[in-house]
């Protein structure tokens, strides 16, 4: 049987850092990382989509990691998210993650062409191919790639030793007691989407993966605990409670991006820039909604945390 633990917990989406000209900052990528440290959360999910990875370059990508593997290396459990819409691009990053040492490496299925299933299976498994020495998680987010992974596709990729489970983040709670009775004991399942942790949790996920973590890790540190205590009445009540600050973080004309990063410079002095193009930057008339969320986590945790 396979070790997960260092998977399971919270594993924070790492958001892209740029500097004033909007080019990857790897002195903010640094500082970024040892807030995380700080946190005490699991581990860091580097590259993904609240990373920007889609606007990046191959070259912006390896810079990333490698800064993120400076200060977290044998700290945090890293998984580097190494999909990119060509196979060659995506083998690259995964040899180049493989190299430095990350703990897994991560892929969306290729987006635009609807390819079939046996595409799919087999981009990915050269994927893992580039890094035969790393495991490997696909990550399942149809309402932004396109293609579902069905029970099908799942049970084909399974043949491949490396996969240890999948990020999931479709919106039907469903997915993940499949997935888990699919993948069994030796396979993980991770939460993706913020609002549904606790039911993620509850249906069978043993883990989360998510791209609000990093402005609130402790409410989700908190509400992880609730649940391995039991404690569900409260898990309830912190999980409304974070919903709450979600629905004010999507709700600007702003991406949710820029907004969480200004959320961080408000209330932990952390400025890692702005979005990049064609993301949108918040507007001054998102202020009073950032200011909420930013206001609503801190007393949040003057609630919640023990």
């Amino acid at each position: 049987m396979k070790n997960l633990t260092k998977y399971e917990g919270i594993i924070p989406a790492f958001y892209a850092c740029y500097d004033e000209k909007g080019e990857i900052s790897p002195q903010r990528v640094r500082k970024l990382t040892q807030y995380f440290i700080d946190k005490k959360v699991k581990g860091l999910y580097v590259n993904g989509s609240s990373g920007e990875c889609i606007y990046q370059s191959v070259e912006d990508r390896k810079i990333v990691l490698e800064n993120v593997m400076e200060v977290a290396k044998d700290k945090l459990t890293i998984i580097a998210h190494v999909a990119c819409n060509s196979t060659k691009d995506s083998t690259v990053l995964a040899k180049h993650a493989e190299s430095i040492g990350v703990d897994a490496i991560a892929a969306i299925p290729p987006i635009y062409f609807r390819l079939p299933e046996y595409s799919i299976s087999k981009y990915w498994n050269n994927i893992s191919d580039a890094a035969p020495n790393t495991d490997f998680i696909i990550y399942n987010i149809p309402q932004l790639a396109g293609v579902s992974l069905t029970p099908k596709l799942y049970s084909e990729m399974l043949k491949n030793k490396n996969i240890i489970g999948v990020k999931n983040s479709s919106m039907a709670v469903q997915d993940i007691q499949i997935f888990s009775a699919l993948g069994g004991k030796d396979h993980i399942v991770f939460n993706g989407p913020d609002e549904q942790f606790l039911g993620g949790r509850l249906m069978g996920a043993r883990a989360g993966i998510g791209g609000t973590y990093a402005v609130m890790p402790e409410l989700f540190l908190q509400l992880n605990q609730f649940i391995e205590d039991r404690e569900i009445d409260l898990a309830k009540e912190l999980q409304y409670v974070i919903n709450d600050i979600i629905a004010l973080m999507v709700s600007c004309y702003g991406n949710m991006y820029s907004v969480a990063k200004e959320i961080l410079r408000i209330n932990e002095e952390m400025d890692i820039g702005s979005v990049r193009a064609p993301l949108t930057p918040f507007i001054e008339s998102d202020f009073e909604s950032i200011r909420r969320a930013a206001s609503l986590i801190q007393l949040t945790k003057e609630k919640f945390i023990k």
